[in-house]
Parts: C-alpha cells; sequence; structure tokens
C-alpha cells in the first residue's frame, strides 16, 4: 500500500494529505493540496527531478505552481472574457496583466483533492468544482491518476465531465531539472521538440493569433539543442506554446531533453495538441527547496501538454470546449532513463 501522512494544515484548517507511491524506478510523493507531485526521484540519479518545498506552509504563498495540476483552464485567456454556447463568461483575472491564468487566483493548484483510489505504485484524486466557481458557467468533476511503471514512466491520466458547457483545459505543472535538482540552472540541458510552428506573443504573453513556423527562428527545435539562446548577452526568456497538432489525439512523443552533466533523459508523451515550455525566468522563491537548495531564475523547466493559450478567443486553434455527455480526456508521459 502507499505511505499516507498529514503531510500540513491549511489556514481553514483542512488537512493536507502526501502519499509515497513507488514503481518502475521511480519514487514520487504527492499532496492532496494541488494535486501536487512534490518529489520525484529515479533510482541510481541522487538528486530530484522536480522542483519543490520541504515544507506545506511555503506552498500556498510561494510556489510559482511547482509540481501542481493547473485547471479548470491552463495557461492564458486574453482578459479573462470568453463566450461560450451563446453566454459571455468573465473568469477571475488577479494577474497582473489582467488575464486569466491556470484558472484563476482559487484554480485547481490550490484546491484540496480527495485520494480516491491508492497503491503502491499510483494514486487516483478527485475533485468536484462547482458551477461559477472562479467564474467558469458548469459543474466539473475531474479525476487525476499519477502512476509510476516500467520502464521510469511517469503517467498521468485526466478525464472530467460538465453538467453545462463549459472549458476545460488542464495541465500538470512540474519544473524539471536533470542534472543537480535546482542547485544550477537547466540553460545547457539539450531538448528537441516535434513541432514545426509555435505561437508568438504579445509582451503580455497572450498568443498574437499568428500561428509561426519554427523554421529560421530561436524556437526551432526539431533537431536537438541547447536550451541556452542568448541576444546581446541575455537569454531568451521562453513562455510559448509549441503546435504539436490540430486536435487532441493518439499518445506520441512531444519532446526530448537531456541534462548537461547528469546523462538523465527525459522523454515527454501526450495526447494534447500544444506543448508550453518555459525556463522558469521568474523563479526565486524566500525559501529552501528539496534538500534544502535555493532555486533562482532558470533553476528548472516547464513541459507543459494542453491545448493552445487563449483558444476560447481564437476559433482555428484547437477548443477546450467541453460539453454535458462529453468526457475529457489526457494521457500524458514522462519517460525517464539515466543512460
Amino acid at each position: 500500500m502507499a505511505d499516507d501522512e498529514v503531510f500540513g494544515t491549511t489556514d481553514e484548517g483542512e488537512a493536507v494529505r502526501r502519499i509515497s507511491i513507488a514503481g518502475g524506478g521511480l519514487s514520487a510523493k504527492i499532496l492532496g493540496w494541488g494535486a501536487v507531485v512534490q518529489d520525484l526521484r529515479l533510482t541510481g540519479h541522487d538528486a530530484p527531478l522536480v522542483l519543490g518545498f520541504e515544507r506545506f506552509e511555503d506552498y500556498p504563498t510561494l510556489t510559482p505552481y511547482f509540481g501542481a495540476m493547473v485547471g479548470r483552464h491552463a495557461n492564458r485567456i486574453r482578459n479573462g472574457r470568453f463566450t461560450i454556447a451563446g453566454r459571455r463568461c468573465q473568469i477571475d483575472a488577479e494577474h497582473p496583466e489582467k488575464h486569466g491564468l491556470h484558472g484563476g487566483s482559487n484554480g485547481y493548484f490550490k484546491r484540496i483533492w480527495e485520494f480516491a483510489e491508492t497503491g503502491a505504485d499510483f494514486v487516483t484524486l478527485s475533485l468536484h468544482d462547482p458551477d461559477g466557481s472562479m467564474g467558469f458557467p458548469g459543474a466539473v468533476d475531474v479525476r487525476c491518476t499519477y502512476r509510476l511503471r516500467n520502464p521510469g514512466v511517469l503517467s498521468i491520466e485526466l478525464t472530467a465531465t460538465s453538467d453545462a458547457p463549459t472549458l476545460c483545459n488542464l495541465a500538470h505543472h512540474s519544473y524539471f531539472n536533470l542534472d543537480d535538482g535546482g542547485g544550477g540552472d537547466i540553460l545547457d540541458h539539450r531538448m528537441s521538440v516535434n513541432a514545426s510552428a509555435y505561437l508568438p506573443v504579445d509582451d503580455t504573453l497572450i498568443p498574437t493569433g499568428v500561428v509561426r513556423p519554427v523554421d529560421g527562428t530561436p524556437f526551432d527545435f526539431r533537431m536537438a539543442r541547447a536550451v541556452r539562446m542568448e541576444s546581446e548577452g541575455e537569454q531568451l526568456e521562453y513562455d510559448h506554446n509549441f503546435c504539436l497538432a490540430a486536435a487532441r489525439g493518439p499518445l506520441r512523443q512531444a519532446a526530448w531533453v537531456q541534462g548537461a552533466t547528469s546523462g538523465v533523459e527525459m522523454e515527454v508523451w501526450s495526447t494534447e495538441p500544444g506543448l508550453q515550455f518555459y525556463i522558469g525566468q521568474h523563479l526565486n522563491p524566500d525559501a529552501a527547496g528539496l534538500d534544502g537548495r535555493r532555486y533562482k531564475k532558470f533553476s528548472g523547466f516547464c513541459l507543459e501538454p494542453q491545448t493552445w493559450p487563449d483558444s476560447p478567443n481564437r476559433p482555428y486553434f484547437p477548443q477546450a470546449t467541453l460539453l454535458p455527455g462529453e468526457s475529457y480526456r489526457q494521457t500524458t508521459e514522462y519517460r525517464f532513463r539515466q543512460v
């Protein structure tokens, strides 16, 4: 059976459970708060693969979504506004740029999820999100299963249903560092992405609406290369969607990453049409991370399979609409190995 303990308590007095699982050469610690992957380790590699905090009290105020499940709509929606089934909606837009981001200030990353099922190598968490929560229409029921299996696979299976037309776009938001767990930066990690186009953004990170080929741009990762890409001595601050497909489809490889010194490799496989790549340029939490590490700018990177950002306002983007009688289904796998 999975190892179950109380990790902390919210300001509202709710107990935050933590369950430890192991399998396939991996071990992980999962929190009920935010469905967070707090820690993830690969046998034979001393450092954690993800960034996280040792204490729960650091999560509610300091976490930049470390290891969380974000929703009801991951990423950005321009001005927090959209229309669905003829209904105009205004969702929570507390982000400094006043856009909807990751479901709002009380998105899924800050909710207490229930542990519906547990085993030695998996946990299934469930969340009921009521109608009108953060401004989203319809009540939604979500399930998230984290499963560790051979060879070195963290599998994430997501499902959701709604009783009214709504949006559903979920994403896992771990920050990875395949070398030293976040003590150093990730700029010399090598990466490839199976995408021939990306979405340019404005100065508030909202897509301009153009779907641009990666040819001849700093966004061309079709051949593996270092993340480092400097102009006049400054690193390009990636926080962009790579266009994998025009719609959700079968499980397929989206990206490959290798640590600069460790030899640890990670493949990302997903059913999703988009992949958000972010290199942690805003990281600088005022608290110690796992094993006492102090995270800083570029200490970790995110590869988040999802629907394209601001899709409700761009009808030619893959859509995040979820209707009554339908089921949202996403599978994403992070596959690790030491070479």
